[in-house]
């Protein structure tokens, strides 16, 4: 699971793009560098779900852009450690 809640197994980059996950690339990813990556790794957070303003402006705008399922993906990986 990406920092973003990305199912990285279900991601078509992860083959189309060799794409080894933010988690491997540490947010520096084929397209750029992620900024959701950047602001959970700054905070300590393993994922955007454990942040205190989850789900945040730019957490919604990627969601709304592409993969929207990531932000329930983080509501369960968030009552998973609650």
């Amino acid at each position: 699971m990406a920092i973003c809640g990305i199912d990285c197994d279900a991601c078509k980059y992860a083959a189309e793009r060799d794409c080894p996950g933010c988690q491997a690339c540490e947010g520096k990813m084929f397209w750029g560098t992620c900024d959701l990556y950047a602001c959970a790794s700054e905070k300590g957070h393993a994922h955007c779900g454990l942040c205190a303003e989850f789900p945040c402006q730019t957490l919604n705008e990627y969601a709304a852009a592409e993969n929207p399922e990531r932000i329930d993906n983080l509501r369960k990986l968030r009552g998973a450690i609650q």
